[in-house]
């Protein structure tokens, strides 16, 4: 059983696509973090019996790393999964930790936080989702899988969002299902 941390600040929808498939995929989730304290993922954790930890952005930067960092050494994870985490993670986590990340564009197209904002307004008839390795740089890492999802002219950027949210929760834990045999035993 491959040991997995979950990185998410938002809704955690991804998250939830990873927890209802957790016994197929053989994975023990030791945990889910958040940066935010409100974030709803966190009450799905909660109802899962997930152990849940919060770790706050500082004004202080290279604290809030440091943190970060000390928290993924002490659960000592197989693979870290960021899972709508809406920060860069500092360089020593990156080449500490196996980290893969889910995007919503077809990398290395549109990079970024306003991934699907800027495949519109590109005028591209098709976008997608990239499952990636994360690597010191921002959406940089080695590609893993994509799926490409069309663009409808009716489109906006929500309905968008949500088609490609369809495809990345079934992308991600298709994914997950094949690396994580993959990966050698736990670290350290």
């Amino acid at each position: 059983m491959k040991r997995v941390v979950i990185l998410a600040s938002g809704n955690g929808s991804l998250a939830q696509a990873i927890i209802e498939n957790a016994k197929e995929l053989d994975v023990q989730i030791l945990a889910i973090i958040s940066d935010q304290p409100k974030a709803f993922v966190l009450e799905r954790a909660k109802a899962a019996d997930i152990a849940t930890q919060i770790v706050e952005m500082k004004k202080d930067r290279k604290s809030w790393d440091l943190d970060l960092l000390a928290l993924l050494r002490m659960l000592n994870p197989d693979l870290v999964i960021c899972a709508g985490f809406m920060r860069l993670l500092s360089f020593e986590t990156v080449s500490e930790f196996r980290i893969i990340n889910s995007h919503p564009a077809l990398l290395p197209n549109f990079p970024g936080a306003h991934a699907v904002r800027d495949a519109l307004a590109a005028g591209v008839n098709t976008t997608g989702t990239t499952i990636h390795w994360v690597d010191a740089g921002v959406d940089t890492g080695e590609i893993i899988a994509q799926e490409s999802v069309e663009i409808e002219s009716t489109d906006s950027e929500d309905s968008l969002h949500e088609r490609i949210k369809i495809v990345e929760r079934r992308l991600y834990v298709q994914t997950l299902r094949e690396l994580l045999p993959t990966l050698e035993g736990s670290r350290g």
